[in-house]
C-alpha cells in the first residue's frame, strides 16, 4: 500500500465540505501522514475597472477565511503554519501551493458534473489534470 507523507486538503469551507475534511483527517490519521489545509479566494472580478471596496471586501474574505481555517486546523490538530489562505484562481492556487509545500497528495471535492458544465471547468477535474501529484476527489452531493 501507498503511504502518503504530506496531505493537502483544498476545502471552500462550506458545510458540504465536511466530508472532504473528514475523509482527509481520515486518511491522515491510518497513514500518519502530515496534514495542511488550503482556502482559496477567488478574486472578485473587476470587469475591466476596479469596483469600488474591492480591495476591502477581499481582505475581510481572507480574514473571516483564516478564522474558519484555524477553527478547523484546531479540531483537526493542524499546526497555523500548514494552514493556507491563498487569493487567486482556485485551479492554480491548489496545485501551486501542493508543489511549494512539497505534497504527494491533494484531496478536493467534487460534484460530480458531466456535460456542459464538465467542459466549462470544475476544480477538481483542472486539479487533477495539472498537479505534479496524486489527487483524491470527494464526491460531493
Amino acid at each position: 500500500m501507498i503511504k502518503y507523507q504530506h496531505v493537502l486538503v483544498a476545502s471552500d469551507l462550506t458545510d458540504g465540505s465536511d466530508i472532504v475534511i473528514k475523509k482527509a483527517e481520515e486518511l491522515a490519521k491510518q497513514m500518519g501522514s502530515h496534514l495542511s489545509l488550503l482556502h482559496v479566494v477567488e478574486p472578485l472580478p473587476g470587469y475591466g475597472y476596479a469596483f469600488v471596496g474591492s480591495a476591502e471586501i477581499e481582505l475581510q474574505l481572507v480574514e473571516e477565511a483564516k478564522r474558519q481555517l484555524a477553527k478547523l486546523g484546531k479540531q483537526l490538530n493542524v499546526k497555523e503554519g500548514d494552514q493556507y489562505v491563498e487569493i487567486g484562481p482556485t485551479k492554480i492556487e491548489i496545485t501551486r501551493v501542493a508543489e511549494e509545500i512539497g505534497v504527494d497528495l491533494i484531496i478536493v471535492g467534487s460534484h460530480g458534473r458531466h456535460g456542459l458544465s464538465n467542459l466549462l471547468g470544475s476544480t477538481a477535474n483542472a486539479v487533477v489534470h495539472n498537479a505534479n501529484c496524486d489527487v483524491l476527489t470527494i464526491r460531493l452531493k
